[in-house]
């Protein structure tokens, strides 16, 4: 039996790690981004904006966002994103991926 190379196309990972009060409005900007599909994890961790250890619930807790997209999609998160870095502990980044095809990356 002879398995067939996969077919692989270059995509950007985007993680977004925020406070909690943020996510609804993040994922309503990878819905107006047309963003097909995500992972959202709880996360804790220490930085800039001090410990969340995620003690309590929605209080003093992060999310992390996953999601694999186009070069294009990933500066339009960026761009949309800016807005909640002032008042918000938020963090993002990216690093380019190959992904297997077979599902949509836009």
């Amino acid at each position: 039996m002879s398995a067939s190379s996969p077919s692989i196309e270059t995509a950007v990972l985007v993680i977004i790690i925020g406070e909690n009060v943020l996510q609804g409005r993040i994922i309503n900007l990878l819905k107006d981004l047309e963003v097909t599909g995500y992972t959202i994890s709880q996360a804790q961790g220490v930085g800039r904006h001090g410990s969340r250890r995620g003690d309590m619930v929605s209080y003093n807790t992060n999310f992390e966002i996953k999601t694999v997209v186009s070069r294009e999609v990933s500066e339009d998160i960026f761009s949309g994103l800016v807005e909640y870095q002032s008042n918000h502990a938020l963090i993002a980044f990216r690093q380019n991926v190959e992904a297997l095809t077979g599902f949509e990356i836009i």
